[in-house]
């Protein structure tokens, strides 16, 4: 059942009543028998689970927002070709021979 304030206009008093929605809204005061009026407070609720939250269901124009925000990351280096060495020029072409030295 929610809770209701009310405050006397004639003498200030505040006070909270837990009334069902159908109930008839309270008219006098219990202290001096003034006229009431509903006040309206702020509600003391959290919101706890998923569902809640921008980014629990974000709609299509949103994604492509998130994603052009990301920053653009380099490409790998394995798509670059790889530098030959001389190990792997040695393995391909076979051993070599002695240089000859001229007399």
């Amino acid at each position: 059942m929610p809770i209701y304030e009310y405050e006397c206009i004639q003498c200030g008093n505040r006070f909270e009543v837990i009334q069902k929605i159908s109930d008839e809204p309270l008219s006098t005061c219990s202290k001096c028998s003034g006229e009431l009026k509903k006040v309206l407070s702020q509600t003391g609720f959290v919101l706890k689970g998923s569902g809640w939250y921008v980014t629990d269901y974000p709609s299509e124009a949103r994604k492509k927002a998130m994603e052009s925000e990301k920053p653009k990351e380099d490409k790998p280096k394995e798509d670059k070709p790889k530098e030959e060495t001389k190990s792997t020029l040695t393995e391909k072409s076979g051993p070599k021979e002695p240089a000859k030295v001229n007399k």
